[in-house]
């Protein structure tokens, strides 16, 4: 049972990675405010680039510079740095766009909860079932 606790602690930033994944996961799926999913969207991006970042890092290693000479030199991977940076920008626009088709949605229905806005949908259905019907 210690070493499992050892191995845990040795690796915190894993461990770091499935809470916040499972947090925006939970935030994602259980929440029926649009809002909120976005929100755990975010998170759980968040925590998949904190676990790209933290498997590029090389214990010991340097910038990925070449010095003539040196060939005991651990050198770091840089290339998950660099896309993640790239899905950090990807990260913030997506984010920036859902939360603009939500301020859309709160215009067209006037709230932001999901069930509210499928019953105000199936009632639009109906009403307009209704019409056709009557004509």
């Amino acid at each position: 049972m210690m070493e499992l606790a050892d191995q845990l602690l040795s690796r915190w930033n894993y461990v770091a990675v499935v809470v916040l994944m499972m947090i925006g996961l939970y935030m994602a799926i259980s929440r029926g405010n649009l809002v909120k999913k976005v929100m755990g969207m975010s998170v759980f991006q968040a925590s998949v680039i904190l676990l790209y970042v933290s498997m590029g890092k090389v214990a010991g290693g340097t910038a990925p510079i070449l010095i003539e000479g040196a060939s005991d030199i651990i050198y770091s991977n840089p290339l998950p740095h660099v896309l993640m940076l790239t899905a950090i920008v990807v990260g913030v626009a997506s984010t920036a766009l859902g939360l603009a088709l939500v301020v859309r949605i709160n215009e067209a229905y006037g709230c932001v909860e999901e069930d509210e806005i499928v019953a105000l949908d199936r009632a639009e259905d109906q009403r307009e079932i209704q019409a056709e019907d009557a004509d």
